[in-house]
Parts: structure tokens; C-alpha cells; sequence
């Protein structure tokens, strides 16, 4: 058998080999953030994130993930690689995290399963779970605890070397480790950039999001029209937002880290939008099934690609919005329904009104009419 010492270098050795940039450990404990988390969904910022509401206690401890955990590896994989491209036309921005060929999930859930099988053949006794943000588990705070870096100000965890782009995992194990030294420091200061630069005011207080006005959350995980007042905010994000890391500081220094893997795809940074609206069900995912895109699934990023269109108000996105006012689907309709009052154009204002003759949904004609106000 092992010593603790001797696993845990074993364990290092092993997961640097497999790519990750950083390995930490940290003890199995109740989770001490428990109070802020529970504040944060009684106000309701998680959105429409109901699982966290009904895995509300499954946080409080690792062993709701594994149930006989004792030590806790966490793992940081770097993905960022070249600078994005901005401002091109009819085009939108995706999060430096989803360019790449394949999702990051399914990246990481590989190497966890091979440092798995490399600790359980150390040791017949080794029981492990390795988790990608899909379980119960707040990894920020034991990446905190593992002495990995620090919580900022915009709620992301931020290395001193590696800055903040970079993923999170956790390799959960039964046994003892020699674990690190936790962070105790914030080197965020006086700062307040990330804060200042959300275009959504999604920050209520330094280390609060509200979800419910974040475009991450609000391009990805919220499934519903999106509230009128924010989507002038959006810009041309289609999925996910990288501004609050953008503009902090400890973004600076570090030079690219991400693997190929994460590079992006041709068209992705940025992304062409008109030819979304030309997808039909099976188009769009035999495109974007193995990619982070494929999470909103076609109806949620051509609502965004139409909101970003609508904020654009470039006049040769008309054919195509009016594409998106005809679709099958009404979260379509209605986002495209939005974006053609915003332009104008003799075309839009025709196919607005010709559209709303035939229309029999409550939700896409308030669009229409526009009057519809919250999501």
C-alpha cells in the first residue's frame, strides 16, 4: 500500500502526463460556502437551473457524489489559444471555451477515466469518481481549498499563472493525500473592472452573479424567450460570454496554454449566422452534436443568432430572419419576429405583418406586436 505521500506524487506525475496543467489536493470536507449558495437560490439567481434548487443539499459534501471520499484531486486543463476575432458582420461571438472540435466534457471525462484506471491499478482498494461540472460539487471552492487560486470578483476561479481560462475537474478518491495548502489570499485588490464591464449589470455585489441577467446563462442554460430589456445588452454573443475575463488583468500575462483540441473550428470565431437558419433539425446536429453548441440545441442558438442579428440591424440579415419567421418552432419565431422590428426595411415590415395574419401562437404574436417584455 501506498503512503499518502507517495500516491498523491503518483497521482501528480500521472495527470500531468495526461495534460492537466495543474493538480491540487484538498481533504473531503462540509462544504463552508453552504450559507452564500442558499442565499443565492432562495433570491431565485439560479434562473430556470431548477437542478441546482433540487440538489440543493447534495452540495454540502462530496461524499453526495461518492460516498466514500475522502480526498478530493482537483485538476485544471488551460484552453485558451488564439485572440478572438470581433466586429466582423452578420457574425456572432462564441465563448473561447466552445470553439473547438469537441466538448470539453467529453475531453476531460477521458483523461479522468484513464487517471481512474491508473490509480485503482496502483491499489486494488482505490475506489475513484472523476466529475466535470455535472455532479453535486463545487469545485471552485475545493480548488480553493487545494490552494489552486483564488474566488474573484466575477465568481471565477483565477490562478496567478494561468489566469482564468481554464477548466475544472475533480477526481474523487478513498483514500488519504498529502493535500496542498489551501489560498488564503485575494489578489483582486481594488479592481473592479469585471463588475464594471458586464454589459447586463449581471453582478449584484462582488462574487454575486444573478444568472438571471448573465449571457452565459442567458445564451445556454435559460430555455425560454429572453427578457426584451436585455437583449440589446447580448451584442453578438450566440454562446456563452468571456467579458468579465476579457478585461481582468491576471488575463494578460499568460500566454496561450489550450491544446489543439480547443482551438476553433473553422467559422466558429467568429460564426457565421445567416447560414444557421438554413439548418433543419438533423443539419444542425449531424454540425454541432459533439460541440458545446449542441446544449441550447437548434432552437436556442438561432434565437440568440437572431437577437444578435436584431442588434446588428444590418439589413441583409432580412432573408434570413424571415426564414427564422417562419420555422417550426415558436422561440425561433418570436426572437427573428424581434430582430425584423429592428431593422429597417420595407421586406421586414412586410413579412411582420404578413406573418402575424397567419400567426397562432400567443407568445410569437406579442413579438410581433411587440409587446411582449419579460422572459
Amino acid at each position: 500500500m501506498l503512503s499518502p505521500s507517495e500516491l498523491t506524487q503518483s497521482l501528480k506525475s500521472e495527470s500531468n502526463r495526461l495534460g492537466f496543467a495543474l493538480t491540487s489536493c484538498t481533504a473531503a470536507a462540509d462544504v463552508v460556502t453552504m450559507p452564500h449558495l442558499e442565499g443565492w437560490l432562495d433570491a431565485g439567481m439560479h434562473g430556470e437551473m431548477e437542478y441546482m434548487q433540487t440538489r440543493r443539499d447534495a452540495y454540502r459534501h462530496p461524499r453526495s457524489v461518492m460516498e466514500s471520499v475522502v480526498s478530493v484531486v482537483v485538476l485544471a486543463l488551460p484552453y485558451q489559444t488564439v485572440a478572438p476575432i470581433t466586429d466582423q458582420p452578420l457574425s456572432g461571438r462564441i465563448a473561447r471555451y466552445a470553439w473547438g472540435t469537441a466538448d470539453y466534457h467529453d475531453v476531460i471525462h477521458k483523461r479522468l477515466k484513464q487517471l481512474c484506471k491508473f490509480a485503482q491499478a496502483l491499489d486494488a482498494d482505490i475506489i475513484t469518481r472523476g466529475v466535470v461540472d455535472t455532479a453535486p460539487l463545487l469545485e471552485r471552492e475545493f480548488a480553493q481549498k487545494a490552494g489552486v487560486g483564488w474566488a474573484a470578483k466575477n465568481t471565477m476561479l483565477i490562478n496567478r499563472e494561468i489566469g482564468s481560462y481554464f477548466f475544472l475537474a475533480a477526481l474523487l478518491i478513498n483514500q488519504p493525500l498529502q493535500y496542498d495548502a489551501p489560498f488564503a489570499a485575494d489578489h483582486c485588490g481594488t479592481c473592479t473592472a469585471c463588475l464594471d464591464a458586464c454589459p447586463t449589470d449581471a453582478f449584484v455585489s462582488p462574487k454575486v452573479l444573478d444568472a438571471n441577467k448573465c449571457i452565459s446563462y442567458l445564451t445556454i442554460e435559460h430555455r425560454s424567450p429572453i427578457d426584451v430589456s436585455l437583449r440589446p445588452q447580448m451584442g453578438d454573443w450566440i454562446l456563452g460570454c468571456d467579458i468579465c475575463q476579457e478585461v481582468c488583468p491576471w488575463n494578460r500575462k499568460p500566454d496561450p496554454m489550450g491544446e489543439t483540441v480547443f482551438e476553433p473550428q473553422e467559422q466558429l470565431n467568429p460564426l457565421s449566422l445567416l447560414e444557421l437558419f438554413d439548418l433543419n433539425d438533423d443539419e444542425f446536429r449531424a454540425r454541432f452534436r459533439k460541440t458545446p453548441l449542441w446544449r441550447p440545441k437548434r432552437r436556442g442558438i438561432l434565437r440568440n443568432a437572431a437577437i444578435a442579428l436584431g442588434n446588428e440591424a444590418n439589413p441583409d440579415a432580412v432573408p434570413a430572419l424571415v426564414k427564422g419567421l417562419n420555422d417550426d418552432e415558436p422561440l425561433v419565431r418570436g426572437a427573428s419576429a424581434w430582430a425584423l422590428r429592428q431593422i429597417e426595411s420595407s421586406l421586414a415590415r412586410k413579412e411582420l405583418e404578413l406573418r402575424q395574419s397567419i400567426e397562432d401562437d400567443e407568445y410569437v404574436l406579442t413579438e410581433l406586436r411587440g409587446t411582449y417584455s419579460s422572459g
